[in-house]
């Protein structure tokens, strides 16, 4: 028996190995497989682009993104501009440039002179930004043609008087001149306006002039404050103070390069961030007739489609609910007026039925006689057939009253 004992083991042995060796060849298989699958399709170009379809139709399959989720900034309040949710404050400086290729050799040592003591006395980071715009002359040749039609009027008036005075022969030589000499003068300066117009309005069309305007960004996060907690207006008020304290002494310290600088407001960063997102539309839509045209509304200020739609539906349920209780009102109206009408109508009739069922009811006290003769003469005035019927009624109910009361007794 323990030799069997010693077999039996030996095979479970053997099989549990055979087993085990067989698994982990499946094992291997499968990866080996599954890596020549997946190099089979980075190889072939089709599968590459089905997956790219499938990506694709999965993210228009989600959500719309907002124009908000694009612009990495929140809003412009207190000649800031924030970010992040609160999370960065940026305020820019506007610098005029200056032509230090046409300065003397003094002057540009200063100007390098200075720009090294602004660079010594900084003490934050900073980023100098530039942007190029194509010069827009509409405004200066809508002040030109302004100033042309004024002269034009002033030119057509001391023609016109001149004329009266060479026509009227009481003027002398002298007058005469002086008048043809003012004239002349102001024909001259329309002329000359007339031509600088038409010179502008050529160089407007040539989109090379370009003009650049050089900024200084600054920017502030609350952490540099340190880790105390604090309300979001109190984080805003730190952060304008600070910035603005920074600001100034970078155009302290920039003055001595001979470059002046301003802080932006509010409108005027958001003239330089639109030139920065429509750099092509910016040229001829500036930012006012955008404001004007109320461009914004189209897509950062206007509600989400369905919900106008959802307003719209709720509005026209609204107003057919009313529309309908309108209609029913009227329609109970006109029902409960026709029977007021129709009871206006038969009030004399009513009046006699009524009469008629009162002398009936009090023939006790009136007697059947007096009832009667009533009943009677107002069938002979003008009683209809039911008046009749109801007389034979009555009379039918007075006799069958005397043979009750007969029985009684």
């Amino acid at each position: 028996m323990s030799s069997i004992d010693q077999t039996t083991q030996m095979l479970i042995l053997v099989l549990i190995c055979a087993f085990v060796i067989l698994l982990v060849l499946c094992v291997v298989y499968f990866v080996l497989k599954r890596k020549d699958k997946k190099v089979e399709e980075r190889n072939n170009p089709k599968t590459k682009v089905e997956t790219n379809k499938e990506k694709t139709t999965n993210a228009n399959l989600g959500m719309r993104k907002s124009i908000f989720d694009f612009m990495d900034f929140d809003k412009i309040e207190d000649n800031m501009v924030i970010q992040h949710n609160g999370k960065r404050y940026v305020m820019a400086i506007e610098c005029a440039g200056i032509n230090y290729d046409l300065m003397a050799g003094i002057e540009k040592t200063g100007v390098e002179e200075g720009f090294v003591q602004f660079l010594n006395t900084l003490r934050f980071p900073i980023q100098i930004y530039v942007q190029t715009r194509t010069v827009n002359l509409e405004k200066s040749i809508d002040a030109y043609k302004k100033r042309l039609t004024q002269i034009e009027s002033d030119l057509f008036a001391k023609t016109q008087q001149y004329q009266e005075m060479v026509d009227s022969d009481n003027f002398s030589r002298q007058e005469l001149n002086k008048a043809f000499y003012e004239v002349t003068k102001t024909r001259n300066l329309y002329e000359y306006g007339k031509d600088i117009i038409d010179d502008t309005e050529k160089m407007s069309l040539n989109k090379s002039i370009l003009n650049k305007k050089y900024y200084v960004i600054i920017a502030y996060s609350p952490t540099e404050s340190g880790t105390g907690e604090f309300a979001k207006e109190e984080l805003q008020s730190m952060a304008f103070s600070e910035l603005y304290t920074r600001a100034q002494s970078i155009i302290r310290t920039l003055s001595a390069c001979s470059v002046n600088g301003k802080i932006l407001n509010s409108v005027e960063l958001a003239e330089l961030l639109y030139v920065a997102y429509n750099r092509d539309e910016s040229e001829t839509f500036d930012l006012k007739k955008a404001l004007n045209a109320n461009v914004d509304s189209l897509y950062s200020t206007a509600p989400d489609v369905m919900e106008k739609r959802m307003k719209e539906i709720d509005k026209e349920i609204q107003n057919k609910a009313m529309n309908k209780v309108t209609e029913r009102v009227e329609k109970f109206r006109s029902k409960y007026r026709a029977k007021v009408e129709e009871k206006e109508n038969s009030i004399e009739q009513l009046a006699n039925e009524m009469a008629d069922l009162i002398l009936n009811e009090n023939r006790e006290y009136l007697g059947d006689e007096v009832v009667d003769g009533i009943l009677s003469e107002n069938a002979k005035e003008g009683g209809n057939d039911e008046n009749e019927e109801e007389q034979k009624t009555t009379t039918r109910t007075r006799s069958s009253r005397k043979t009750t009361q007969r029985t009684n007794e």
